[in-house]
């Protein structure tokens, strides 16, 4: 076994609650310990996977923060997602056996590698898994919904309003403020994600420290009035 591949325990992990189900017995997720028994260091900038690669795992995020995209017609790369600790990578390999996105770092990470097949058959064998399983796929459905409703309904500021929310809401349940946060992707990333120009995402988040909504530095974000967020994104129910 070498530097890049640890042994771990799920069992002893903090983030059991939040990237695998609660209710297991003792043999139950000694079973799974032995399933997902690798871990693997992620430099930044680097991929995960990339498209068209050989689907084998699921990957559940130990550390780190990682983007998602795809390439274009003209070229383009146009990131459908950000992934933060404990949520799990690689489900679009299921449904072809081949992965249909790069699912690049955005900071040193590390994942447990979670292989598919062996996941699979205990899945069968105890149903708490498989529901859970089932729970992570529905979860991903909603959240491209989610992202389909940001660029087909929204305007600029509610699209970077949602994102915000989303973003800090996600970060809260594992246990940080709900209130500032050191945003891993750049402006750019962020406009690829929403369908926004750079100079949109630049002009916007002005606008939301003019208003002082938030305060801006660098990538630091503290959310001074979050009502102030949501009001932007509940406008357009008002229309």
């Amino acid at each position: 076994m070498d530097a890049q591949t640890i042994k771990v325990a799920c069992s002893n992990c903090n983030l059991r609650e939040l990237c695998l189900p609660m209710g297991l017995n003792a043999e139950e997720m000694s079973k799974l310990d032995n399933v997902i028994s690798t871990r693997r260091k992620v430099k930044r900038g680097t991929a995960l996977f990339s498209t068209g690669e050989r689907f084998t795992s699921l990957f559940a995020v130990r550390s780190g923060f990682f983007k998602t995209c795809v390439t274009t017609a003209d070229g383009r790369d146009q990131v459908t997602g950000f992934q933060m600790t404990g949520e799990i990578i690689g489900l679009d390999g299921i449904v072809s056996d081949h992965h249909s996105c790069d699912a690049i770092a955005l900071e040193d990470a590390v994942v447990c590698v979670m292989p598919f097949d062996q996941v699979e058959e205990l899945s069968r064998e105890f149903t708490t898994l498989q529901h859970h399983v089932h729970k992570i796929m529905s979860r991903e459905i909603v959240r491209d919904h989610s992202v389909m409703l940001l660029l087909g309904s929204m305007r600029a500021d509610e699209r970077l309003a949602a994102f915000l929310l989303n973003l800090v809401q996600r970060l809260h349940a594992r246990g940080f403020s709900q209130s500032e946060l050191i945003l891993r992707m750049t402006r750019e990333e962020i406009g690829s994600y929403l369908g926004m120009k750079l100079e949109t995402v630049s002009r916007t988040f002005s606008k939301f420290v003019e208003d002082g909504i938030i305060d801006v530095k660098q990538r630091y974000v503290h959310i001074k009035n979050t009502e102030g967020l949501k009001q932007i994104v509940n406008s357009q129910n008002c229309r």
